[in-house]
């Protein structure tokens, strides 16, 4: 179910160069604070996967809910 969720989210990034800062930036917008930059647009979704599995690894600490990706849903319950 996690490699599902993650595989869903990175369909939904949007890539852009910043001219400005002369960088590659991505997100994925159904994911808020989801985002990444690099130098090459080839190095930004190895990056933006990253940053997206540190977004989810620290959404299931903190028990928040993580927002469902094409009817993705991940659902934990923890037994303390």
């Amino acid at each position: 179910m996690l490699t599902k969720y993650i595989q869903a989210a990175m369909r939904h990034a949007a890539y852009e160069w910043i001219e400005e800062d002369r960088v590659w930036y991505a997100s994925i917008p159904p994911l808020p604070g989801v985002w990444a930059s690099a130098d090459s647009r080839e190095e930004l979704p190895d990056e933006l996967q990253s940053v997206l599995e540190g977004w989810i690894a620290l959404g299931l600490r903190m028990n928040d809910p993580l927002p469902a990706i094409d009817g993705i849903s991940l659902t934990f319950d923890l037994v303390r």
